[in-house]
Parts: C-alpha cells; sequence; structure tokens
C-alpha cells in the first residue's frame, strides 16, 4: 500500500535509527519515515529546514531538538516528539544501579522537569535529596558545564543526561555519564502520534475554501460615465488575470455578477498563495495588471454553503470597517489574521489630493483641446502634464482608480515589444458641474 504520509525523524544518529527500524510497524495511517540525523542538538533546526514541505509532521527523537527547532521558529507543520520521562529515566537509573560505580541516589539530572523527575525516584523507591537537576534546555556546553562541576567537587556519581552532544563532551572530559533513552514503547506510541497528527494536518488542508472577489469599480461606476464595452473588456481582463493565479493555486474561478467572482480551492492551497492568510490573493496581481483594486473575503466551513457565507461576511467587514479586521474568517467564523488598513499618509485627505490630481489632469487635457472626447491618460503622459516621474504617476493613476475618479481601460495591446500601455479614462464628472473641461 503506498503510504499516505511522510514523518520527518530529527534527532541523533543512533536515535533516528532506532525509530527508523521501529517505523516498520503499525500506524493508524500508512507513513513513510525520512531521517533527518544531527551530531549536535542545536543543528536541529536547520534539519527541519532542509525537509521542508515534503514531510507532513516532524518527529523528534527527544524534547530537546523540538525545543530548539521550536524556539528558532521553523516548525511550519505538526510535530511531537518522543518523551524521555517516567520509564526512560528509571531506565537509566536501572543501568546506573546495575554498575557498582555509581550510586543512582546521587546524581545530576538535565533537562527533565521536576515533578517528572520526582515522581520516577519515588516509583522506585529512590529519595531525591541528593539529586541535582536542571530543567531549562540549554546548548550542549552548558549542560555539560552543570554535570562536570557537580562530579568534580563530589556531590554526583554520574550524570545522567538528555542530550547527545553533552554526554559526548562529558564521556572526552573523563565524567561518567548515562544517556536517558527512550523506551521502545515511547517509540511506537510517538509514531502513532504522529501520524494522527500528519493524517489530521492532511484533512485540515483539504477543507474547502471559497474566495469572494468584488469589484468595487465595477460595481459603483455608472453605465452613463464607463460605456458597456468597456466594463465588458475590463471583466474579460480581470477574469484572465484570476484564472491565471487561481492557476497556480489549483483553484476555480466563476464570475458571480457584473462585478465579483467566486474561487474554490483548498485551505492549503489558499495558505501557501497568501503566506499563511498574512496578505489576501489576487490583490497585488490585479493592481499590477489592471490597475484595479479588488476586494477579498475568504471562508470556511464544514459544507460549501457555509464557506460562502463566512466568505460574504468576511467580505462584507473589509467593506463596511474602518479598522483593521479579517479578510478570511475560519469555519466557526472567526477571523483568521487581521488585514490593516492603510492610513492616508500627510495632513490633507487622500479623497482630497485626488480631487487636485483629477482637476489638474483634466485642465492640461482641456487646454490640448480635446473638447468631446473622454478623457485618457497613461503614466508617461500624466508624469509629463504632472511634472513627476511614471513611476509616480502610474501610483497616483491607481489611487485615482481606488478613489473612483478614474478607470482603467484594458491593457493596449501592440505589437510592440515590453509591458502593455495602460490607459486610464478620466471620470471628470467627479468635479461637479462647472469643473468638467470637456
Amino acid at each position: 500500500m503506498t503510504p499516505d504520509l511522510t514523518i520527518g525523524v530529527v534527532g541523533p544518529h543512533d536515535l533516528v535509527e532506532r525509530v527508523m527500524l521501529m517505523g516498520h510497524g503499525p500506524t493508524p495511517v500508512p507513513s513513510r519515515l525520512v531521517a533527518a540525523a544531527y551530531r549536535d542538538e542545536q543543528e536541529a533546526a536547520d534539519k527541519v529546514v532542509k525537509l521542508g514541505a515534503g514531510v507532513d509532521v516532524c518527529l523528534f527523537a527527544s524534547p530537546v531538538p523540538y525545543d530548539f527547532a521550536r524556539k528558532a521558529g521553523v516548525l511550519s507543520m505538526p510535530a511531537t516528539y518522543v518523551p524521555l520521562n517516567g520509564a526512560a529515566l528509571q531506565g537509566a537509573l536501572l543501568r546506573a544501579a546495575l554498575d557498582e560505580r555509581f550510586d543512582p541516589a546521587r546524581v545530576s539530572v538535565d533537562v527533565l522537569g521536576r515533578g517528572e523527575v520526582e515522581e520516577a525516584f519515588a516509583e522506585v523507591g529512590l529519595p531525591t535529596d541528593q539529586v541535582h537537576l536542571r530543567e531549562e534546555v540549554a546548548g550542549p556546553g552548558t549542560l555539560a558545564a552543570f554535570h562536570e562541576r557537580l562530579w568534580r567537587r563530589g556531590l554526583t556519581s554520574v550524570a545522567l543526561t538528555c542530550v547527545h552532544a553533552t554526554a559526548e563532551r562529558m564521556e572526552l572530559a573523563g565524567v561518567p555519564t548515562l544517556r536517558i533513552r527512550p523506551t521502545g514503547a515511547a517509540i511506537r506510541s510517538s509514531l502513532q502520534t504522529a501520524a494522527l497528527l500528519g493524517a489530521h494536518h492532511r484533512l485540515e488542508e483539504s477543507q474547502l475554501v471559497v474566495v469572494l472577489v468584488d469589484v468595487p469599480t465595477l460595481r459603483e461606476s455608472p453605465r452613463r460615465v464607463t460605456p458597456r464595452y468597456w466594463r465588458e473588456e475590463l471583466k474579460l481582463a480581470l477574469h484572465r488575470v484570476l484564472l491565471q493565479e487561481a492557476h497556480r493555486m489549483n483553484a476555480a474561478v466563476w464570475p458571480l455578477d457584473d462585478h465579483s467572482y467566486l474561487v474554490t480551492a483548498t485551505r492549503g492551497s489558499v495558505v501557501s498563495g497568501t503566506e499563511g492568510f498574512r496578505t489576501p490573493p489576487f490583490v497585488e496581481r490585479v493592481r499590477e495588471e489592471l490597475g484595479l483594486v479588488i476586494e477579498v473575503g475568504i471562508g470556511m466551513g464544514r459544507t460549501a454553503q457555509e464557506a460562502e457565507t463566512h466568505a460574504r461576511a468576511a467580505l462584507a467587514r473589509s467593506q463596511t470597517s474602518q479598522r483593521a479586521q479579517g479578510f478570511a474568517l475560519d469555519r466557526d467564523g472567526r477571523a483568521l489574521v487581521p488585514a490593516p488598513r492603510q492610513p492616508a499618509r500627510g495632513g490633507q485627505p487622500a479623497k482630497a489630493k485626488g480631487l487636485e490630481t483629477l482637476s489638474r489632469l483634466a485642465d492640461k487635457l482641456g487646454d490640448r483641446g480635446d473638447t468631446g472626447a473622454p478623457l485618457i491618460v497613461d503614466a508617461e503622459n500624466a508624469g509629463r502634464m504632472l511634472g513627476v516621474t511614471p513611476r509616480t504617476a502610474r501610483r497616483l493613476l491607481r489611487t485615482l482608480v481606488e478613489e473612483g475618479l478614474a478607470w482603467p481601460l484594458p491593457p493596449n495591446r501592440t505589437p510592440q515589444p515590453g509591458r502593455p500601455r495602460q490607459l486610464y479614462r478620466l471620470i471628470v464628472e467627479k468635479l461637479g458641474p462647472g469643473k468638467n473641461p470637456v
């Protein structure tokens, strides 16, 4: 049977080999194990990064590498570890008791919690008044210094460590050392836990997601200002861009009405296309290609209807609220990540600045004698008229579109090489009666 899941096993070479050998047993979900062995626990984060998106879940051979990877912020997938408390500690104590050089009641222990240590000692009838413990996870050198200092002062007979690299350092320094190793039962249980975590993650990633894309320009502009064929051309250009972006997300796109589109995808594909729901999909590409502002709402649900309902709620929140609101809602209707609105810069209101820009462009075009024709500009011409660079002019024209003061025409497709020239139709009617130079 072909494995459904891939489990990355991270740990020192000997423990990884042990986990890999035991991984051939039955698990709740057929799984394939991938080894990522290191020589030093501080390499754990790098090993996780190298595993990348090729694994569904990470299984760490002990809590130590898991803690290093978690603190490094590299765990983008579910993760668990093989515990070292209870029977693992008792196994180390048994080996200490069988060696006449060691006194299991006079030891130093690292990483494990105090409650875990006291419980394990109580279960085998050993006191803990001469047990020295360092609970905090630290680098191998720091832990080795902790154990060595106690042993050289005669306070301990042996060091019990959870860290492979620490054991190697102490053995080189001549400090009696025993490693706390996971039991076979703990490894088998952790493999099953990892498989269940991976299966749950797979199910979550395949959850249905509905994305609603709304175009304010198409919704708000009156038809007398924007001729029908321009609207149809722009809708076709927008649909083409949405299809291209949706193809990268393995999603499907359908037009809903004159100003909105519905996109269906899976959570996993949307996560990758939105940087983990930190940026709304399609927005930047549509802005770059068409100079058009769109609004997006994402919804998840147990059914397609529930997902669409949540998508509409997310879209409505982004349209009506002036505060930062999430553009995506989970299947319980809760916002996933807030999408802050950028305030207008400077002391002058953005709308007033837009009207001023529109008025200046209209005056320049009116002086040219373009009476009776729509006022249409591109970034280069607008830059010359306003005395700014084409890049700044392009930004100003996009601002006019956002404020409903200009209309982006479909890209001017010519046989000339390079990027098609983007034209904008100025909606001078917004300047009010008597201010229209046309």
